[in-house]
């Protein structure tokens, strides 16, 4: 069906009203959009309102309705998506994340998964430490076998999210975290890059503080099985890390949390230990508890002389407090026990988006000293604001109930409602809502392409970035084409230096530069910070492994790193190079010709189920070797058959050209179409993957996978961004964590 864009006064961009469209507005039962944003904004509202009727029977809820209204209307904040989603609707669940324990027993993990389930349907995302379990190898008394181990079990919370899909808007997303000292670990720091399973998790080790001081020493490590709470063996802390380093390196995974470092700043610990975050890593989470996040905009905090407009800004904090305390009371939770623990300390995350383009408003280069400075004032503001703002409705509607034995509980601070209030959270869709830059992150590309629902192509660019360009007599539509196909404006001789060193994009910034951005919010955030370290393709090991240490130093509860290229398939949405650069790159003893194709061939043809239909793929050889590959859909005609003739055309020549079988497997394998299916027990991700998995068969040649699910868009196709230690399709708002 094709979508039909909702009609709106707001100045909402196009692909504000695609996601919009296709994740938030109620659609009747024949699917169709029933709700402009207007309409879903005011539902929101109203329901966020009616809350404070609990607390005062003469509250002016209508007042405070419109309050909200004009907080959203405005982008000044926004909720996060579960609320916009649901605020005023059946379903009801308002929060993002939860955390959900895992004990050493059969029971205790399939009544995890079960939660699971419920959860997911509601639209949430679930966060587990998989730390209790007891190893792969170890005795299991009830059955005299022996126990599977916590990676074998994460298989079957990723199969049971693959099957929810999070209530049909928001699609499964867990975080899985085991500790360091756990006698799996090895395993589980290589499980995501050797298997094509889990591709509903994020991973993260949990690195205390021991761990790292024998890492720093170069020192061994004891491993202790969590059953009997005896060491198993020690192995030297620097190579434990080591491997950590180079499967991050690889492939982006495993983050790392400091988790001494969290429980550290865990406000109530008389509650119990955390042992595990949300997805993205940013909201560390005791057993059953969940958090309600909002972002503030604070790209609509500049003022015209480029000042901060911190008297603006206070107001928007306490009203976002406010709003989001309400979160708690209107929200319908999934589980009792999820709801009595969130009630219980009452935890909020308010965080920002829109900081690069504060910076950029106010001229201050993202990569600078000064942007660190502000990035600490703003956030300091924020964080000691919303303190007040949280102390005021304690006064009113009484402090959280486990404020008791809580790090607030002094004489200082009789009056907390929120047992944390900051957090700095994932903004992926509604950042594309809000028409502000994701997060704390630099800018994702000053021009890039965004594909349209007819499979177009248009270039966008930066409106400041555009404006500025315009100003000056620089601006031209072959330009913006041309700079998107970097998304960095670094290498244009014609762009002026003051332009380039304003408009910096996240592959412009260092490791470091990106870990005192992250650095400077965590030092005034209660919870912990969702941001993306990025490195260049050419990053070595030894690069990574010093941005580690050097998070541990500057006091950081987690890092997320990811490498350019160092996926399958490249991640930002620019603009392919011309031709022109395909034949600068001829090898100089001059063009291949391949070899003529003879009269008689052999060969075998196999069928293979796809998403689109069946497909026949026939693979032919000559005297020498493989020669030629045709294949056929089920339905003949239309694009998708031309498509895979010139496919396999080109496939042919290269054979015949002297291109070995398994270099252009390894090139087809994992290719993902919105459509993957199952053939004969394994995933066929797209057309080119199941020709590449018969040509596999027929060389004898074994197909590694290396997260193969991220890597396109599984609704549009399009390639993902990596940002906020998450994946984002700008194209129609998919996002696989938030």
């Amino acid at each position: 069906m094709e979508l039909e864009l909702p009609r709106t006064s707001l100045p909402l961009s196009h692909n504000a009203l695609v996601v919009l469209a296709r994740r938030y507005l109620k659609r009747d039962e024949l699917g169709q959009v029933v709700e402009t944003p207007e309409d879903m904004f005011r539902r929101v509202a109203k329901a966020i309102a009616r809350p404070d009727k609990k607390y005062d029977k003469k509250a002016d809820t209508k007042g405070l309705e419109e309050r909200f209204y004009e907080l959203m209307t405005t982008f000044q904040f926004m909720p996060n998506s579960p609320t916009l989603m649901n605020a005023g609707r059946v379903l009801g669940q308002l929060s993002a994340c939860f955390v959900l324990p895992i004990e050493d027993s059969i029971e205790s993990i399939f009544e995890a998964v079960k939660h699971t389930a419920m959860i997911h349907k509601s639209g949430g995302g679930t966060g587990f430490s998989f730390s209790k379990i007891r190893p792969e190898g170890d005795i299991v008394k009830t059955t005299h076998g022996v126990a599977s181990g916590p990676i074998s079990f994460m298989t079957i919370f990723d199969v049971a999210t693959e099957t929810i899909k999070q209530g049909g808007t928001r699609r499964g997303a867990n975080m899985g975290i085991l500790r360091i000292d756990h006698p799996d670990i090895e395993k589980f720091i290589r499980c995501k890059t050797q298997t094509d399973r889990l591709n509903n998790f994020n991973i993260s080790v949990a690195l205390t503080e021991q761990f790292m001081a024998a890492v720093h020493h170069s020192e061994s490590f004891p491993l202790i099985n969590p059953r009997t709470g005896l060491e198993v063996k020690r192995l030297p802390a620097d190579q434990i890390f080591s491997e950590i380093v180079e499967a991050a390196w690889e492939s982006g995974e495993p983050g790392i949390i400091f988790i001494d470092r969290i429980n550290k700043y865990n406000p109530t610990p008389h509650l119990g230990e955390i042992e595990s975050t949300n997805p993205c890593g940013e909201q560390p989470l005791l057993a059953y508890e969940s958090c309600n996040l909002g972002s503030i905009n604070l790209g609509k905090f500049v003022t015209r002389d480029g000042s901060i407009d911190y008297k603006g800004l206070k107001k928007v904090v306490w009203d976002a407090v406010h709003f989001l305390d309400n979160v708690i009371d209107a929200n319908k939770f999934p589980l009792r026990q999820i709801e009595r623990m969130t009630r219980k300390t009452r935890k909020i995350g308010l965080g920002v988006m829109g900081f690069a383009d504060m910076l950029i408003a106010m001229k201050i280069p993202y990569n600078s000293k000064k942007a660190v400075e502000i990035a600490k004032k703003v956030m300091k503001f924020i964080d000691d604001e919303s303190k007040n703002a949280s102390a005021e409705l304690a006064k009113k509607r009484g402090n959280f109930p486990a404020y008791e034995g809580s790090i607030y509980d002094t004489p200082e601070t009789p009056y907390m409602r929120n047992a944390t209030t900051t957090t700095i959270a994932p903004t992926g869709t509604i950042s594309i809502i809000a028409g502000a830059s994701s997060g704390i992150e630099p800018l994702f590309a000053i021009s890039y392409i965004r594909k349209v629902l007819d499979g177009s192509e248009l270039v966008e660019a930066h409106p400041q970035f555009v404006k500025e360009m315009k100003e000056r007599g620089l601006y031209s539509s072959e330009l913006m084409e041309e700079i998107a196909s970097t998304g960095s404006i670094q290498g244009f001789d014609e762009i002026p230096d003051d332009i380039k060193k304003i408009y910096v994009t996240s592959m412009d910034v260092t490791p470091e530069d990106h870990i005192a951005i992250q650095a400077a919010f965590q030092e005034y955030t209660d919870n912990a910070v969702s941001k993306t370290i990025n490195f260049p393709q050419d990053a070595t090991v030894e690069d990574v492994k010093k941005a580690y240490m050097l998070a541990w130093k500057k006091g950081l509860k987690g890092l997320t790193i990811y490498r350019y290229g160092s996926r399958p398939v490249q991640v930002l949405n620019l603009k392919k190079k011309t031709e022109k650069k395909a034949e600068a790159e001829t090898m100089p003893n001059g063009k291949i010709a391949p070899r003529p194709r003879p009269r008689v061939t052999r060969g075998i043809t196999e069928r293979v189920r796809t998403g689109c239909g069946n497909l026949y793929v026939t693979i032919n050889w000559d005297n020498d070797d493989f020669c030629e590959v045709f294949a056929q859909m089920g339905k003949a005609g239309g694009c998708a058959a031309c498509q895979i003739e010139a496919e396999t055309r080109l496939i042919s020549l290269a054979l015949r050209s002297g291109v070995s079988p398994k270099a252009i497997i390894k090139q087809l394998s994992g290719i993902r179409c919105p459509s993957p299916s199952w053939d004969e027990g394994k995933q066929i991700l797209s057309c080119p993957d199941g020709v590449a998995k018969v040509l596999a068969e027929a060389a004898n040649v074994e197909i590694e996978r290396k997260e193969p699910n991220i890597m396109n868009c599984p609704d549009c196709g399009a390639t993902l961004d990596f940002e906020e230690g998450c994946a984002l399709c700008r194209s129609c708002g998919y996002s696989k964590c938030s």
